[in-house]
C-alpha cells in the first residue's frame, strides 16, 4: 500500500467533495463510479483508442485524471484524492496519476481499477506502467483506502480488470505470453504496433497467474456476464503484414524482416516469408493491375481474390480459459452483411452482399466495442460500433441479443442510437446526435453513456503545446428522441475542470479546461454468476474413451504432461450453411461428402496445421 499524500483523511475528503461545480442533479438510484481524463487529441495508440490503448507513456495518456464517485443525489467525490493519490492542479510530475476502467465487486463494497503513477519531471521518454489497484470505502462518509493488487506482473501494463465468480481478477496485459522479456512488446498483425497479449487470470492471494487466451492483435474490456461467461472484444485482423506488402509495392520503407526464431540469440534473416494466411486483397489487386509484373509473387495466384478481414468481434471464454469462441458462435455472416469471396474461378463461390435468408438479423455492424450486459435482460449486450480511428472509440450505441440458448442465426442487432452516429461527417443530418462510448444500462432501467457533441473527426482546436480536443466527453443520461432512438440528454455533472502542465514527453504541454468523463460503472451488489469451466466430453468422445478403456481425466493429464494437444474432427466436409464465400462442395475421397450445389467438388485429402511464430521485425516502425 502506498503512503497517502495528504496528512489527514478529513482534509482530503473536504477537498474531494468540493472539487467540482455542482448543479441540479440527474437522479440515479445508485452511485456511479467513473474516471476523469485530461483530453488527449491523438487517437492512435492512446488512452481512448480502439486498439493499442494500454500504454502508459505521457504521449499516450496525459496525467491529471482521477477516480470519482457520483452519489445518487448528484454529489461528487474525488476518491483518489481522498485516498491520498494524485496531484492537484498544476505541474503533473512524480506523484501524478491517470486512472481507467473501474469494475465493482459483486458485493458492491469495493472496486478494482487500473492506475499509472508518475510522469516525467523533465523532458524524458521514461517508462511508466499501468498497474491494478483496489479501492474500498465507497460509501459517502467512509474513508477510501487504495491498495495495489499483489502478485500482478510488476513491469507490464495491466488494464481492464474485472472480478471472476471465485474472486480471481481478470485483466489484459502486455506481458509476453510466456514471460520472455526479449519478446516484449508483442506487435499486432495490422500496424505492427504494441498490443496486449490477451486476457490474464490472477489469484491475488496465491499469485497464480495464467494466460486465458492468446490474441495476436489484442483482447479488450473483459467482463463476466450473468451466465458466468467472460465476454470481451477481440481484434481479429487475420491479414498478412501490410507493411511488408507496402515495401514490396514500393509504397513504404518499413524494412520488415523475419528473425531466425523466437530465442534471445535469434539473428535477422533476409526473408519476409509468410506461409499463411492468403495474400491481402490489396496485394492481389497490385499484381493484377501492374502490366508485365515480374517481381516476387508472394502468394499471388490467378484465382485468388485476396483476403479482407479486419473486425472487432464479441467473444466469450469460460472462467478457466476454455471454450473460447465468438459470442454465440456469431460471425461475419450474421453481423457484417458484406463478406467477400475467396476465389474467382468457381461460380459457386460468391460474395455475400447482404444477410442470407437464414439470418434473423437485418442490421449490419462494423465492430462491437466496450461490451456491457444489461442487468435487467441477461444475455442482452450493449456496445459501440465505431470507426477504427478519429473518434476515440466513440460511435453508435448498439445492442446484441446473445443468450446462450440462441443460435447465431437467431441473434439480432438493435440500433440504440441512430445509425448516423456510427461515423464522422462534415454534413450531419438531423439524426446525428454526436458520438457515444461506454454505454451503461443501470439496474433500475435507466440508461447512461459517455457522449461527445461533435459529429466530425477529432481535430486539435489548439496548438501542440496547448492542445484542445474537439471531443467533449461527458456522462449523460439517454432519453428517447422522436425518431425512436435514444439520444444524449442532461449531463450527470456540471463539468470537472482542471489546469495542468506535463511533459509529452519532451515538450511542456499546458491544458486548462474540462476533463473527459469516461468508464462509468454502477455501484450495486449483484448476484455472483456461476463459475464456468471446461464442460464434460460430449457423447462421441466419451464413447471413444470408453472403447479404448481410457479415463478422460487421465487422458487430459497425459496430454498436459507431454505438451500435446488432441484435435477431434467429426465431419470436416460440413461448412456453415450461410458460407458461400469459400469452397463448400467438400469430399473425403472414399468417405464422407457434403454437396451444397452442383459443380466443382473439392477433395479434403489431409489436415494442415500452421504454427504462428513471433519473429516478425520492423526497422522503421
Amino acid at each position: 500500500m502506498l503512503k497517502p499524500r495528504l496528512p489527514s483523511f478529513a482534509f482530503a475528503a473536504l477537498a474531494a467533495l468540493t472539487g467540482a461545480r455542482q448543479g441540479p442533479p440527474v437522479p440515479t438510484s445508485r452511485p456511479i463510479l467513473f474516471v476523469t481524463q485530461v483530453p488527449v487529441v491523438s487517437d492512435y495508440l492512446t488512452i481512448a483508442s480502439t486498439f493499442g490503448n494500454h500504454e502508459a507513456s505521457a504521449r499516450a495518456v496525459a496525467r491529471g485524471g482521477d477516480l470519482w464517485i457520483r452519489y445518487a443525489d448528484g454529489t461528487l467525490r474525488n476518491l483518489t484524492a481522498a485516498a491520498g493519490f494524485g496531484t492537484p492542479a498544476g505541474f503533473q510530475g512524480a506523484s501524478s496519476i491517470a486512472v481507467r476502467e473501474p469494475c465493482v465487486h459483486w458485493s458492491g463494497t469495493k472496486a478494482v481499477f487500473s492506475m499509472v503513477v508518475g510522469a516525467p519531471t523533465a523532458p524524458s521518454d521514461a517508462d511508466f506502467r499501468w498497474q491494478l489497484y483496489e479501492i474500498s470505502g465507497l460509501a459517502r462518509f467512509a474513508a477510501p483506502v487504495i491498495t495495489r493488487v499483489p502478485h500482478q506482473p510488476p513491469l507490464r501494463n495491466n488494464v481492464s480488470p474485472c472480478y471472476t465468480s471465485d474472486g480471481r481478477i481478470l485483466f489484459t496485459s502486455d506481458r509476453p505470453r510466456n514471460g520472455a522479456g526479449h519478446l516484449y512488446p508483442q506487435l499486432d498483425e495490422y500496424e505492427e504496433a504494441p498490443t496486449n497479449t490477451g486476457i490474464w487470470s490472477l489469484d491475488p492471494e496465491s499469485g497464480e497467474l495464467f494466460l486465458m487466451n492468446h490474441s495476436p492483435s489484442g483482447s479488450f474490456k473483459p467482463g463476466v456476464d450473468r451466465f458466468g461467461r467472460v465476454v470481451f472484444t477481440r481484434w481479429d485482423h487475420l491479414e498478412r503484414d501490410q507493411q511488408a506488402d507496402l515495401d514490396r509495392m514500393g509504397l513504404g520503407n518499413y524494412q520488415v524482416f523475419n528473425w531466425s526464431d523466437e530465442s534471445p540469440s535469434a539473428v535477422r534473416t533476409g526473408s519476409t516469408l509468410e506461409l499463411f494466411p492468403e495474400p491481402r486483397a490489396q496485394w492481389i489487386a497490385y499484381v493484377n493491375s501492374t502490366p508485365g509484373y515480374s517481381g516476387p509473387l508472394a502468394g499471388w495466384k490467378p484465382y485468388l481474390a485476396g483476403i479482407q478481414f479486419n473486425h472487432f468481434m464479441p467473444w466469450t471464454l469460460n472462467q478457466d480459459g476454455t471454450e473460447e469462441e465468438t459470442l454465440g458462435h456469431v460471425g461475419r455472416h450474421e453481423l457484417f452483411a458484406m463478406v467477400p469471396r475467396s476465389r474467382t474461378d468457381d461460380p459457386n463461390v460468391t460474395a455475400q452482399t447482404f444477410f442470407p435468408p437464414l439470418v434473423s438479423n437485418p442490421r449490419p455492424l462494423t465492430s462491437f466495442h466496450q461490451v456491457r450486459e444489461d442487468p435487467l435482460v441477461p444475455g442482452s449486450y450493449w456496445g459501440i460500433d465505431c470507426r477504427e480511428f478519429d473518434t476515440h472509440a466513440a460511435g453508435q450505441i448498439v445492442r446484441l441479443s446473445g443468450r446462450p440458448i440462441l443460435n447465431a442465426n437467431e441473434m439480432v442487432v438493435h440500433y440504440v442510437t441512430h445509425r448516423d452516429t456510427q461515423a464522422p461527417t462534415l454534413t450531419p443530418g438531423p439524426d446525428h446526435s454526436g458520438f457515444y462510448r461506454n454505454p451503461l444500462p443501470l439496474s433500475d432501467g435507466q440508461k447512461i453513456a459517455v457522449h461527445a457533441a461533435t459529429t466530425r473527426k477529432e481535430q486539435n482546436l489548439g496548438t501542440p503545446t496547448a492542445p484542445r480536443s474537439s471531443f467533449d466527453f461527458r456522462l449523460k443520461e439517454l432519453v428517447l428522441a422522436p425518431n425512436g432512438h435514444l439520444v444524449a440528454g442532461r449531463a450527470l455533472t456540471n463539468g470537472i475542470t482542471k489546469r495542468v502542465q506535463y511533459y509529452d514527453p519532451f515538450a511542456l504541454v499546458t491544458y486548462d479546461g474540462p476533463l473527459w468523463e469516461l468508464d462509468p460503472v454502477e455501484v450495486v451488489a449483484r448476484a455472483v454468476p456461476p463459475l464456468t469451466a471446461e464442460p464434460a466430453l460430449e457423447q462421441p468422445e466419451r464413447l471413444a474413451c470408453l472403447l479404448e478403456g481410457v479415463q478422460p481425466s487421465a487422458l487430459r493429464q497425459y496430454l498436459a504432461q507431454s505438451g500435446l494437444a488432441l484435435i477431434v474432427s467429426r465431419d470436416v466436409t460440413q461448412r456453415d450453411k450461410n458460407d458461400r464465400q469459400q469452397p463448400f462442395n467438400l469430399r473425403v475421397p472414399g468417405g464422407a461428402q457434403t454437396l451444397g450445389a452442383p459443380g466443382r467438388i473439392y477433395d479434403v485429402s489431409y489436415l494442415r496445421l500452421f504454427q504462428g511464430d513471433q519473429i516478425r521485425g520492423i526497422t522503421n516502425g
